[in-house]
Parts: structure tokens; C-alpha cells; sequence
């Protein structure tokens, strides 16, 4: 590295810490009320943009208040969000909670808009404890608007709680000896109230790649059909039982047709209201398969059907220092008990302290059951082009890392420039 380079750098540096040395010191900032936003699905910046009298702050043990969101999926397509306000240092003594819901006809804005809306209510306590109520405002509704919403919830729902999607994607890339794409096509409905839960789908996808080789064309298609039938239904707090049903081809795993029916049964340690928080369950299932294959097996198969039954145990928490995901299948035809196979998955992100966190997670399955395997082996081509499922006794897959922050607390500035 040459020595003008290493003078350049020096002189980008003190130029930089020059110019944030005539910036407000952080000790300055601190009349406001500082939040730790904890949300991995908000439009930050535009809270950041939008949201007065806080400031933002990186690290939760600095913060006035602590915004622990939890969202789980409605049954209309949206989303209910349950946000914790948790006092810290001066506010401990203020903790509450407030719930709301958006549905699928609402943009990506319109969301923001609703959990800035949300956020501001909530934090209406913390501003009053703090008394900076400058340019403050609260509006509720007069009580004719009441009694017009009174009256609005109580017009019956036009679709009983039905809600279908429709979905279309390709995806198309090529150069001049190769091409490729993909093309996936789908048609849902689902129903979900407090006693049952119904969800439909049908699907079609097609991926279609050519390469030219020495004036020839290699073709290869994998394609696939499906229909998928879950019907659940609540029996108390903790259990559930319901029946899964399915149906479909596929080129890549040796089926010309298959279908299967599964009645199961699930309990839940907790309440299944504290899901979002919590939950670990255990389920079971049992049912018939039927397999029709495109090429006879490697059991010397060219149909079949099958019993087997499932059983799993998972859990989630997701709290303030962090969030933990695992669980744990077995897999087994009835018919062969030898035909079976174990899963292992973990994922968990914890923050261990001050802007330290460590992250990890994986799984690992031992497959002992692929009776689907074509007894004719698979070309070169076959296996190049991941033309059809090979033969393995196990896979898995692993990840691990840590994040370390430093340096200036606040960070409500938002500057877009070029992108970093």
C-alpha cells in the first residue's frame, strides 16, 4: 500500500471525526423519551421519519421503553400484532400491552401507517410520565361514531370468515448456450375461526432448462401437481385434533400419482393464546399412502400402498433477549419398520449482552425411508441437472455466528445517500 494512499485515508478520518465533533454530544439528546425498538418486520426508517419526541436507541438496557413485537398470521391474509410496552430504568413500573390486526387488502403502507398509529397511543403514558407533551394530541371518536361502529360490527361477514388467493410467478434467464424457467401457478382458501381451522391448495409448477451443446440441445423439464386438504378443529386450551389429506404428481420424486390421508392429534403445553410468546407441542399422526411410480422402485415397485404414521415434538420462545425455534420427527412405515427416518432442527438468536448477540441454528436427518428411488439408477445428466431425488442415508445443514456493536446509542437519523 502506498504511503499518498495511507495519507489519504488518514486525512478521510480526521476530516470525518472533525466534522462529528462539532455534532450535539450524545449527553445533549437525551431529553427525549429513547425507545429500543425490537420489531424485524417494520419499515424502520419510516418510524424513524415520522416518529417524534423519541429517540431511537441500539441497545434495550439504554432505552426508556422497550417495543417488543410479536406477529402471528389472521385468517384473513393479515397479520395480528401484539406490541409490549416495557418501562426501563425510570418507567419500570409501566408495562402494558396493545393488540391489533391488519388484513390483506391493506398496502405495505397502510400497515406502517397503522403500527405508527399503534405506537403513538402506546407510548402516550410514557410521554406523560416524562411530561414532554409538546405537540402531543390525542382524538377518540364522538359517541354517534361509536354507535355507528357498534352497528358495523355487527353486520354478519358476507364471506363467513372464507378467504382465497390467487397466485401467479415466472421466472426467465438465459445467455447463449443455456436457458432456463420457471413457472408456478396456485389457488388457495382457507377459513379460521376459534373452532376450526380449513385450508385448501392447488399448485402447478414447471422448471424447463436447455443447454446447447456441440450443435445439440439438452432438455430437462421436472414439473409438478398438488392438492393439499388440512382441516383442523380446537377441542380446549391445549387440544386440537384434525385430518390432512393430499394429492399429486411429481417428476423429480418418481411419482405419477400419489395420495395420502392422515388423522392426527396435537397438545400444547401452553395455552394456545400465548403462542406468540410461547408454545411446545407434541402431535401425532397416522394414516394410508398411496404411491403410483413412474419408474418401478428399487423395492421393485410399481405401486403401492402404505401405512405410516408421524410423531413430533416443537417448541418456540421468543422474548425480550432473544428467540429459540427447534423440533424433533419420526418418520415410519408401519409395514417396515426399518423404513423410518429422524429430524433435528434448531435455530435460536440470543442476545448475551450489550450489543453482543450469537446466533445458531441447523438440522440434521437421518433418511432411511426413500422407498420412492427408481431402480434404474440416474444418468449423469440426471444427476447434473437434479433431474430426480438420489439416494442418501442423511442430510443436513448448519449455521453459526456473532454480531458485536459499539459506539453512539442514538440512532434516529436517517440519511438514504447512496445507498449505506
Amino acid at each position: 500500500m502506498s504511503k499518498s494512499f495511507i495519507a489519504l485515508i488518514i486525512m478521510c478520518l480526521t476530516f470525518s471525526f472533525q466534522s462529528n465533533s462539532q455534532e450535539t454530544p450524545q449527553n445533549d439528546q437525551t431529553e427525549d423519551l429513547k425507545i429500543y425498538l425490537d420489531c424485524r418486520f417494520c419499515d424502520n426508517t419510516f418510524l424513524k421519519q415520522n416518529l417524534g419526541n423519541v429517540q431511537f436507541v441500539r441497545d434495550q438496557a439504554q432505552g426508556d421503553v422497550h417495543l417488543f413485537f410479536l406477529a402471528q398470521g389472521t385468517g384473513s391474509g393479515g397479520r395480528r400484532y401484539d406490541v409490549d410496552f416495557i418501562g426501563k430504568n425510570d418507567f419500570e413500573s409501566i408495562n402494558y400491552k396493545l393488540s391489533f390486526t391488519t388484513d390483506s387488502n391493506m398496502t405495505g403502507d397502510d400497515v406502517r401507517k397503522r403500527i405508527l398509529e399503534k405506537i403513538k397511543l402506546g407510548l402516550v403514558r410514557f410521554w406523560i410520565e416524562k411530561g414532554t407533551l409538546d405537540g402531543i394530541s390525542v382524538s377518540a371518536p364522538t359517541p354517534k361514531v361509536e354507535e355507528a361502529e357498534k352497528t358495523k360490527t355487527e353486520v354478519e361477514d358476507p364471506w363467513n370468515s372464507w378467504f382465497f388467493r390467487l397466485g401467479a410467478n415466472g421466472w426467465f434467464n438465459g445467455q447463449e448456450t443455456n436457458n432456463s424457467s420457471n413457472i408456478n401457478l396456485n389457488i388457495s382458501a382457507r377459513r379460521v375461526t376459534e373452532k376450526n381451522k380449513f385450508f385448501m391448495r392447488i399448485g402447478f409448477n414447471e422448471n424447463k432448462s436447455t443447454f446447447s451443446y456441440n450443435g445439440d440441445d439438452i432438455v430437462s423439464i421436472n414439473s409438478g401437481k398438488s392438492l393439499y386438504v388440512n382441516d383442523v378443529l380446537s377441542i380446549n386450551d391445549h387440544w386440537s385434533y384434525g385430518f390432512f389429506g393430499g394429492l399429486g404428481t411429481s417428476t423429480f420424486g418418481n411419482y405419477a400419482l400419489y395420495w395420502n390421508f392422515k388423522p392426527a392429534l396435537e397438545y400444547n403445553f401452553f395455552k394456545y393464546n400465548e403462542s406468540a410468546n410461547k408454545q411446545l407441542v407434541l402431535s401425532y399422526s397416522n394414516g394410508i399412502r398411496y404411491n403410483d411410480y413412474t419408474e418401478r422402485t428399487v423395492f421393485l415397485k410399481n405401486s403401492e400402498y402404505l401405512w405410516e404414521h408421524s410423531i413430533s415434538l416443537g417448541g418456540s420462545v421468543r422474548q425480550e433477549w432473544g428467540d429459540v425455534n427447534g423440533e424433533i420427527s419420526f418418520d415410519q412405515y408401519l409395514h417396515d419398520t426399518t423404513l423410518n427416518s429422524l429430524n433435528f432442527n434448531l435455530r435460536t438468536n440470543i442476545r448475551l449482552f450489550k450489543g453482543f448477540n450469537f446466533n445458531i441454528g441447523g438440522g440434521y436427518s437421518i433418511t432411511r425411508n426413500q422407498i420412492n428411488i427408481s431402480s434404474g439408477g440416474a444418468s449423469l445428466e440426471d444427476i447434473l441437472l437434479r433431474q430426480q431425488q438420489l439416494q442418501s442415508g442423511y442430510n443436513y445443514f448448519f449455521n453459526v455466528g456473532i454480531s458485536y456493536s459499539f459506539g453512539s446509542i442514538y440512532n434516529t437519523v436517517v440519511n438514504p445517500r447512496f445507498n449505506f
